[in-house]
């Protein structure tokens, strides 16, 4: 029997990972986590899918449980601004599209109004609830959408039927933390202390870790959470690591922590702001705003980079600590080699814009419980797993080089560099096509990889990369059904709108 795990490097992926395997497997799994006291984690302000909430579920974890132990806060979706270039904004929320005689309000929008640039407001409800600082739950607890409130229990994101309409802002040094506790009275063994050397076998794979003050640390299965080093996966077995800067071309960051006034009003989105040589972040937590530019050093220098965020976030605040971060882009030609499997940033990492750094780790570590092995070590389920992450790396990089890609903002040298760079044949295809009609789901990468159809429509309207006309089919049906469908979109979100706290209110109420 596979029956004793060991994690190597802590934070957010090792402490998530130790977490959920002992939820998973309970005493019958030994789980040690071995982390250095002298190497902190990036700890910037993190924000995530709304899939997160199957993790805490999955934990038995209520928000009153950890949201105030970790500065955290509603995320409805991602406010993308000035990325035409031209001031506006739009959301990117938790939210399906509605359907009208089988048409998606997005066909039915460009039919009837013709104009991308308002699209997100007129389909969506989830818009007026950002600009409104709502939040998604009534002071009494209760969700704004029926049907969804309550736990999901042990389910996984294999699992997701509904979309749930919010995700969460949390401070990862803190998460990590909540998690450290709950891990240690769960009976994951917590060794504080560096790791020296690693020892192999004949055949490469890993016996133990050496520690500086406990000795060897002995295992069946290791976990590499070493972030952006990868000690494990890379150093020690020499697995390659397949760059993704020919289509990304961020590999830089600089991050501030930025307090905010008590009595300021909490925004339930993150920001994107589009700005010469990258973008900038904004994620707000309980008490301060976490932000940070994100560029490319072909474009842009370090201390550029540190002043550009600065004006933009914290006029006048030169206290405050610049965190600058260099960014390892692309993902492992197998996250799981012989008996070290690796999570987090050792795994992959396509930079921060759609939030998916968690969402790699809460996937990684689900796959990881249904592939676990014996002691035959079977290669299908090894090579099961290296697919499964892979596609889903691979399907969020194509994601992501769409929003480069489709986006008409060409004003700077970094902006138009974005035009030049390869693409995948199949993101070629399907810009193609959007430009002749709104795309549906038979063009889109056909993997799971967390985002789902509405989410590329929205890019590609709300980027302005919208068809030259609507669909022909529409000019020979009659609009009442869609039109009802507006309304009730403007409708419910009136009352919505209404009824709610602002996220400030209710946050405060929970903290």
């Amino acid at each position: 029997m596979i029956n004793n795990v060991v994690i190597v490097g802590g934070g957010t992926a090792g402490w998530m990972t130790a977490t959920y395997l002992k939820t998973a497997f309970g005493d019958r799994v030994s789980v040690t986590l071995v982390e250095s006291a002298r190497i902190p984690t990036i700890g910037v302000g993190e924000a995530t899918f709304s899939t997160i909430r199957h993790f805490f579920d999955y934990l038995g974890l209520d928000e009153q449980d950890w949201m105030p132990q970790c500065a955290a806060s509603y995320k409805l979706a991602i406010r993308f601004e000035n990325w035409r270039g031209d001031g506006t904004h739009f959301y990117h929320p938790f939210e399906r599209l509605r359907v009208a005689d089988g048409f998606t309000l997005a066909d039915w929008h460009m039919a009837l109004n013709g104009d991308s640039a308002t699209f997100d407001r007129h389909c969506y409800v989830t818009p007026w609830l950002c600009e409104a600082r709502r939040s998604p739950r009534l002071l009494g607890g209760g969700l704004f959408v029926s049907g969804l409130d309550g736990s999901l229990g042990r389910s996984t994101l294999d699992e997701q039927r509904a979309q749930f309409p919010y995700a969460y802002h949390f401070d990862a040094a803190q998460l990590a933390r909540f998690l450290t506790g709950l891990g240690v009275k769960m009976g994951v063994r917590h060794v504080l202390d560096d790791v020296t050397g690693v020892g192999q076998d004949e055949r490469g794979w890993i016996t133990h870790v050496d520690t500086k003050e406990h000795g060897p640390l002995t295992g069946d299965l290791f976990v590499d959470c070493t972030g952006f080093r990868g000690l494990l996966i890379n150093g020690a077995l020499g697995e390659s690591f397949m760059s993704f800067q020919d289509v990304l071309p961020n590999n830089r960051a600089v991050a501030l922590r930025v307090p905010r006034a008590e009595q300021e009003l909490i925004n339930p989105y993150t920001t994107a702001s589009a700005m010469d040589a990258g973008w900038i972040w904004t994620i707000p937590l309980y008490g301060r705003n976490g932000t940070g530019y994100v560029y490319s050093d072909e474009f842009c220098t370090p201390e550029e980079a540190e002043r550009t965020l600065r004006a933009f976030a914290a006029p006048g605040r030169d206290d405050l600590e610049a965190n600058h971060i260099r960014m390892r882009i692309g993902r492992n030609h197998r996250s799981w080699v012989g008996n070290c499997v690796a999570v987090g940033l050792s795994s992959a990492f396509v930079e921060p814009l759609e939030s998916t750094g968690i969402f790699f780790i809460q996937h990684a570590i689900e796959q990881l419980v249904k592939h676990f092995p014996d002691q035959s070590w079977d290669p299908l389920l090894i090579d099961g797993y290296n697919e499964k992450v892979a596609r889903v790396v691979d399907g969020v990089k194509e994601f992501l080089v769409l929003h480069y890609r489709a986006t008409a903002r060409a004003d700077t040298p970094y902006w138009r560099e974005t035009k030049l760079r390869k693409i995948p044949q199949t993101l070629a295809d399907l810009l193609e096509v959007a430009a002749t009609r709104v795309p549906d789901e038979s063009l889109l990468y056909p993997y799971y990889h967390g985002f789902e159809p509405y989410s590329w429509i929205t890019m590609l309207l709300g980027l302005g990369h919208a068809p030259a006309t609507p669909r022909p089919a529409l000019s020979h049906l009659d609009p009442a059904r869609a039109q009802a469908e507006f309304a009730a979109v403007r409708a419910g979100a009136e009352r919505m709108v209404a009824a709610l706290p602002s996220a400030h209110e209710y946050l405060t109420s929970i903290h």
